[in-house]
């Protein structure tokens, strides 16, 4: 694929894509999807509010890095494929179109080779053995720990302390909606050094460590058994698990703050368009008096229109800007209104989907009910609207 290539213009609902390595590997995608993932989460009884376990996780994570989906964004040299950033997109908004339980365990997303992120590329070859290589493999997983109660946006209030102690730190501190902490093995901590005014450090913990306690987290309003606490009080973190230089910490942590914001975006136009096809779905064979579909009145099908009006709006602007990031351009300022109306537009979409689908768009344990709570949160989650408003609002003051 040529860099900066932007990915099916045109309005669909199952995407074709003329290059030809990512029009096969999204075919084999789907066709694990919907067959041997779909089979396996029935075979389960895996439902979204699943206390999810490894038992659970790991077959997914093993054979999806047999398939070669697990971590296939990554260098040739661990594994994976060399994707672009617009490759895996497309990849990321397949998956969740897919409307699977466990798709966040096929590209890496829950804990594996994607929650890593970034961090392998500041790694020392001791930690990528120790640590980041087994993630890739699906041997380990790992969850990442910044957030704190009083510590989200403005993560330079965050309380967690590291103190030096000979050859190696002692941490204190709590750190709250650590996704993926329930069944991880370590977790990537960043806390505030407590010698040093204003600096900030990244740590591998390792989550069995004495004075480590990963703690059951709150539940989000999706319902997902998915976060944990990481309560640290005095927990020794040997100097080798040391992420990058002392002080680096938030560099490290926030460093692809702008290619995590893009990259949040094909999840929600993948759920954004899963709702839609269950919707037309919902207009087409549910009856209303007379027996007519319910699509055939002019009401749906008006809202039916502004769905995937908005819908192909958030993917055509989401796909444009991956494009450029691909030609190594700088887009800052994109990436914050692609999260800004990708959460917006997402939101809108799922509030008339929930509409069309009536008393069973209420109900719980309905695709689209549960689908509405994960939209809605995606409105606060990875940066708030308001703070992405910010961000824009900064970039357009620069430019007066």
């Amino acid at each position: 694929m040529n860099p900066g290539t932007t990915l099916a213009p045109s309005f669909s609902l199952r995407p074709e894509y003329e290059e030809p390595r990512l029009a096969a590997l999204v075919g084999r995608l789907r066709d694990y999807l919907d067959g041997e993932l779909a089979a396996y989460e029935a075979d389960r009884g895996l439902t979204r509010e699943s206390r999810l376990t490894r038992a659970d996780l790991e077959p997914v994570w093993r054979r999806s890095r047999e398939l070669g989906f697990y971590g296939i964004h990554l260098p040739e040299r661990y594994g994976g494929q060399s994707l672009s950033h617009t490759e895996l997109a497309a990849l990321k908004e397949e998956v969740a179109a897919s409307g699977r339980v466990l798709g966040h365990s096929v590209l890496g997303d829950m804990g594996g080779p994607l929650r890593a992120g970034d961090i392998m590329r500041h790694a020392t070859e001791e930690q990528l053995d120790s640590h980041l290589l087994p993630v890739v493999r699906g041997e380990r997983a790992c969850c990442f720990s910044l957030t704190e109660t009083d510590a989200g946006s403005d993560v330079r209030a965050m309380r967690t302390t590291a103190v030096r102690d000979g050859d190696g730190y002692r941490l204190s501190g709590h750190k709250v909606f650590s996704s993926a902490g329930p069944f991880a093995d370590f977790a990537i901590v960043v806390a505030r050094m407590a010698e040093t005014e204003g600096a900030f450090s990244a740590f591998l913990v390792d989550l069995d460590s004495p004075g480590c306690e990963v703690r059951e987290g709150a539940t989000p309003m999706s319902g997902e058994h998915i976060e944990s606490d990481i309560v640290l009080h005095d927990c020794r973190v040997p100097a080798g698990n040391l992420l990058g230089k002392e002080g680096e910490g938030l560099r490290i942590a926030l460093g692809r703050v702008t290619v995590n914001r893009l990259l949040h975006c094909p999840t929600a136009l993948g759920a954004t368009r899963r709702a839609l096809r269950l919707t037309l779905d919902r207009a087409r064979d549910r009856t209303v008096a007379g027996g007519r579909p319910l699509g055939s009145l002019q009401a749906i099908q008006h809202q039916l229109a502004d769905m995937a009006t908005e819908f192909y709006a958030a993917r055509a602007m989401t796909y444009a800007a991956l494009a450029s990031l691909d030609r190594g351009a700088d887009v800052r300022t994109e990436a914050f209104m692609c999260k800004l109306f990708v959460a917006e537009s997402a939101f809108r979409v799922l509030d008339r989907a929930v509409q069309i689908h009536g008393k069973e768009g209420l109900t719980q344990g309905n695709e689209i009910e549960f689908l509405f709570r994960k939209m809605r949160m995606f409105r606060v989650l990875t940066g708030t609207s308001e703070i992405q408003r910010n961000g824009i609002a900064k970039s357009l003051a620069a430019l007066a």
